[in-house]
C-alpha cells in the first residue's frame, strides 16, 4: 500500500481519469468507464462507511484502478484498508509516514499463503491449496 503525506495529497491528487465518492454514495450506481482512481473519505475516523465502499469495488465490480483513501486516515487503520481493498492512503496531517510504514510493516498480508482471504486475495492458504496442491 502506497502511503502519501497529507500536505503531498494536493500535488497528486487531481487527476481527470479520478472520481470521488461521497460517503452515501453505492458504488454500483457509479460508472468506472474509464476511472483510474476513485477516491474513498473517511469524514471521521469513526465512520467506516469507505471500507464497505472498497470492498464492493474491488470484489463486486472488479475494479482494477486505483482505490485511494482520504480524510480522517489513521494509522490504526491501515491493515484493514489495505484488506479492503485500498491501494493508497493520504494520512491525516498528524499521522507520521515513519509510524505508517512501521505498522503496514507489521502486518505483510492475510490472502494466499495466510489463514484469511480477503477483498484482493479471496482465497485462503486452505482454498489455494485445494485448487493446485503443489502452490501449497
Amino acid at each position: 500500500m502506497k502511503l502519501i503525506a497529507a500536505n503531498n495529497h494536493a500535488v497528486c491528487a487531481n487527476d481527470q481519469n479520478s472520481i470521488e465518492l461521497t460517503n452515501d454514495a453505492d458504488p454500483r450506481d457509479v460508472s468506472l468507464e474509464g476511472v483510474a482512481r476513485v477516491q474513498l473519505n473517511f469524514p471521521k475516523f469513526s465512520d467506516g462507511r469507505a471500507f464497505s465502499q472498497a470492498f464492493l469495488l474491488r470484489r463486486r465490480l472488479g475494479f482494477k484502478g486505483e482505490i485511494r483513501a482520504t480524510g480522517d486516515v489513521l494509522v490504526d487503520q491501515l491493515a484493514q484498508m489495505k484488506r479492503s481493498g485500498f491501494d493508497v492512503a493520504v494520512l491525516r496531517a498528524d499521522q507520521p509516514l515513519d509510524v505508517a510504514r512501521r505498522v503496514l510493516a507489521a502486518y505483510p498480508g492475510y490472502g494466499v499463503g495466510k489463514y484469511q482471504g480477503d477483498a484482493v486475495d479471496v482465497l485462503p492458504h486452505f482454498g489455494a491449496a485445494a485448487l493446485d496442491p503443489v502452490a501449497a
